[in-house]
């Protein structure tokens, strides 16, 4: 072998390297993918948006035709091509709720006195959210916090109780109340729409589950400074469990404000209710016809206190059920 052979063989060969991405193109790369899933994001974000936005209109579309019916005149309401904008405001069928105003005959005397049905109605929510209150707070501290023989069971069937639909029992509270007289008078009516509808499984369950949340320890170093039950019950428990006294107090409220059937049932003519009062007689001129935008305004001043007691207490209410232990 010849040096210029050795040579040859002992001179360094360079190893070439893998070629690399210029970073130009991977640049390019990310942001094509980027820009893809920004796309993709972009349009669920409109799809979404637009669903709901179709369904806010669904639900809001009958409370802006009631508001809309409430001002229009009668003529208006009942043309065979329906108005999205009343041409003319007609402001008097709302004062036409709470007295009499005469318009060439149209409207019969006034029947339909929306400030006795108001008096009426929060005369029955407040006395039945006061002692419905005062037996839920006693029951439910019971179950909580005595001991008695049975506890577990009667609770259990109680609870049974919720199956099944509260208008199962409308008969048999109707001929209950009926036996008892008190449907001849006023008062008796009265105590018809409170009475039957005091306790609330429901209520005692929301309660108790609240109660059960609060550190036995507490109660039993109240019995160690000799506190008795009631004073455990009033200084420790109930302002602790303030917020879903508030939720039983509106949610009581509110069922007070739209119960139909049965004060339909019992006190139609005799002692009304706003919502057996909007289906009354008092909405029909000389000719019997019914003047539906006057009862359009009547539903919205009904719908009105629910709706400012949705807007400004719903936290309350969503606090006191969380702190209960229930969700959805």
């Amino acid at each position: 072998m010849t040096d210029t052979n050795v040579a040859v063989e002992n001179q360094d060969i360079p190893v070439q390297a893998p070629e690399e991405t210029p970073p130009a193109k991977k640049s390019t790369a990310v942001d094509a993918i980027s820009r893809k899933q920004l796309a993709v994001k972009i349009l669920v974000q409109i799809a979404l948006y637009t669903f709901l936005t179709l369904m806010a209109i669904t639900v809001l579309f009958p409370f802006y035709w009631m508001l809309i019916s409430s001002v229009k005149t009668q003529g208006e309401y009942e043309a065979t091509i329906p108005t999205f904008w009343p041409q003319q405001f007609k402001w008097e069928n709302y004062l036409y709720l709470f007295v009499n105003v005469p318009e060439d005959n149209v409207y019969i005397a006034n029947e339909f006195n929306l400030g006795k049905l108001f008096l009426n109605t929060v005369l029955v929510g407040v006395v039945s959210t006061l002692l419905s209150l005062v037996l839920t707070v006693l029951s439910a501290y019971a179950f909580a916090r005595l001991e008695f023989k049975g506890k577990n069971a009667v609770f259990a069937a109680m609870l049974a109780t919720m199956m099944l639909p509260g208008e199962l029992f409308t008969i048999s509270n109707y001929v209950t109340v009926s036996g008892l007289g008190w449907l001849h008078d006023g008062m008796g009516v009265f105590t018809a729409l409170v009475v039957p509808f005091l306790v609330s499984v429901f209520y005692i369950y929301l309660l108790r589950q609240n109660f059960m949340q609060i550190p036995n320890e507490l109660y039993l170093a109240a019995k160690v400074d000799g506190t008795s039950d009631l004073k455990y019950l009033w200084k420790v428990m109930i302002p602790l469990s303030a917020p879903t006294l508030i939720s039983i107090t509106i949610l009581k409220m509110m069922g007070a404000w739209n119960g139909y059937i049965w004060p339909n049932l019992v006190g139609q003519g005799v002692f009304e209710l706003v919502t057996v009062g909007l289906r009354g007689a008092g909405f029909q001129n000389a000719a019997g016809d019914t003047l539906y935008p006057v009862q359009m305004a009547a539903i919205v001043l009904v719908t009105l206190p629910l709706l400012l007691v949705f807007i400004f207490l719903r936290k309350y209410i969503m606090h006191g059920v969380s702190r209960s232990g229930i969700k959805g």
